[in-house]
């Protein structure tokens, strides 16, 4: 199976990459995906990256074919 991730900020510049496409062996949620995907980068608070599935905040999703996931970090702003 086939997904999309899209990596943002402070993300996309820890893994020098805006996007990938992976092939995933078996069954994966969003959040084991971002475990693999966020294992080894040097990011300081891992806890704080939230992910969205086909632009729904959701890390507990059971990834399929075709799915789009992004991992995003804090944002701020006012």
């Amino acid at each position: 199976m086939k997904v999309t991730v899209k990596y943002f900020g402070l993300v996309a510049e820890a893994a020098e990459k805006f996007e990938e496409v992976m092939e995933l062996n078996g069954q994966l949620t969003a959040l084991e995906l971002k475990e693999q995907c966020l294992n080894g980068l040097l990011i300081e608070d891992k806890d704080s990256v939230q992910i969205a599935v086909n632009q729904n905040l959701d890390d507990k999703t059971t990834l399929k074919d075709g799915d789009e996931v992004a991992l995003l970090p804090p944002f701020a702003g006012g």
